[in-house]
């Protein structure tokens, strides 16, 4: 019997192809959730416990909270990645991952084949099939859904058919949690010119006091809030997930460009990211040149639409990753942020690194590294190449004339 390995989550889309893929392909079924930080250990419990009703060989949880940090999330901060200037990526850079521990535990079993569940209208299906194409050569692909055209109704029957019990309900709004934000989709979101409620967004404003908290990166990393010093920078992102959402910070409709062409809304609640990725980016104004500045700020762009295509082991990412990691090296001081129902504001940083020292001197008030004759100079040879132009260009009419 044949070995395949399915991408599960105990889903009406995974569930369907658990069943069709065991009892009528004849496959020996291997599900797999790949947690990213979306689950509490009872759901993880509860939906192993549907999996293993629905007669597969096995169910694995496995869990690369840690690794999806150290081989993406982390560059997405150092990048300050946020895609179309709204966006953290919280579901795209998640599948990246998911994709390829899939890929990686297929081959540790000796399994011919990999499946999922995505449907043929959304980015996930080229995310997958690109990853497990390219370390998995030789595997076979298998996605019922996309290949049946299967519609949620015709799912349904057919499960009621083979006698599984589960919610069927569509709800209003499909959730995707992770650590990285959560994204909302809802009727709103397939409209161009309406905006989500209040009520679609899972968490909701229950703190209305403003608090101000610190965050304390070192080389770009974040590894302490409000003074306590974390092992791994995820506790560290948890924790102020844990203070920013509560007051409704980080919501927002992002718009943008899929892989298959079209267009297409997603709502997402993101505190926690959007936080640290201004808190880190407002270091980085402090502690880094003009051009280091410049040149990250075209390679993170860059980066962050590669990954969101699935682009993740395209070479150029490790070589860009390198650049990412180098101009990170004085990165570290605290930042100050101010925490308000449904806004956040950056207060200031204090690092040793700090360029805007007041021993060279106080923007606008006074110099200490240079004198007034050093400015004049400057200038006259700064302004040089403009002048010769304007020069050059303005005889040449009066000659004309």
């Amino acid at each position: 019997m044949k070995k395949v390995v399915l991408a599960y989550s105990g889903g009406l889309d995974t569930t369907f192809c658990a069943i069709h893929l065991s009892k009528e392909k004849g496959y020996e079924v291997h599900a797999v959730l790949v947690n990213t930080g979306g689950f509490e250990q009872e759901e993880l419990d509860s939906i192993g416990e549907r999996a293993k009703k629905l007669g597969v060989a096995s169910f694995k949880v496995l869990d690369v909270v840690s690794t999806y940090y150290d081989e993406v999330i982390k560059y997405l901060i150092f990048g300050n990645v946020l895609k179309n200037q709204t966006y953290p990526l919280s579901v795209s850079a998640e599948r990246i991952l998911q994709a390829k521990a899939l890929a990686e535990y297929s081959k540790s079993i000796g399994a011919t084949s990999i499946a999922h569940g995505s449907t043929g209208a959304g980015n996930d299906q080229v995310r997958f099939d690109m990853i497990f194409q390219t370390i998995l050569p030789d595997i076979e692909i298998i996605t019922p859904i996309r290949d049946l055209k299967l519609s949620r109704e015709e799912e349904i029957t057919y499960l009621k058919k083979h006698g599984v019990t589960m919610n069927f309900e569509k709800a209003t709004y499909s959730i995707n949690k992770g650590i990285w934000g959560t994204s909302v989709g809802g009727k709103e979101t397939l409209t161009s010119d309406q905006a989500l409620p209040e009520s679609a967004y899972p968490t909701q404003v229950t703190v209305t006091n403003p608090a101000t908290i610190s965050l304390t990166f070192d080389k770009g990393e974040l590894v302490g809030v409000n003074g306590e010093s974390f092992e791994h920078p995820v506790q560290a992102i948890l924790r102020v997930q844990e203070l920013a959402s509560p007051y409704g910070i980080g919501r927002d409709i992002h718009v943008g460009d899929t892989i298959i062409g079209i267009k297409g809304r997603v709502g997402f609640e993101a505190a926690g990211p959007l936080v640290i990725i201004k808190a880190h980016q407002l270091l980085e104004k402090h502690t880094l040149t003009k051009w280091q500045s410049y040149w990250k700020n075209q390679i993170s762009e860059f980066y962050g639409n590669h990954l969101h295509e699935g682009h993740y082991l395209d070479p150029v990412m490790r070589n860009l990753e390198a650049f990412m990691s180098d101009t990170q090296t004085y990165v570290s001081g605290e930042v100050k942020v101010q925490l308000a129902p449904y806004r956040f504001s950056m207060i200031g940083v204090n690092s040793e690194h700090d360029l805007m020292s007041s021993k060279f001197g106080s923007y606008g008030e006074m110099n200490k590294g240079y004198t007034a004759e050093d400015v004049k100079g400057f200038t006259k040879i700064l302004g040089n190449q403009t002048a010769i132009f304007h020069k050059v260009n303005k005889s040449l009419e009066n000659e004309n004339h």
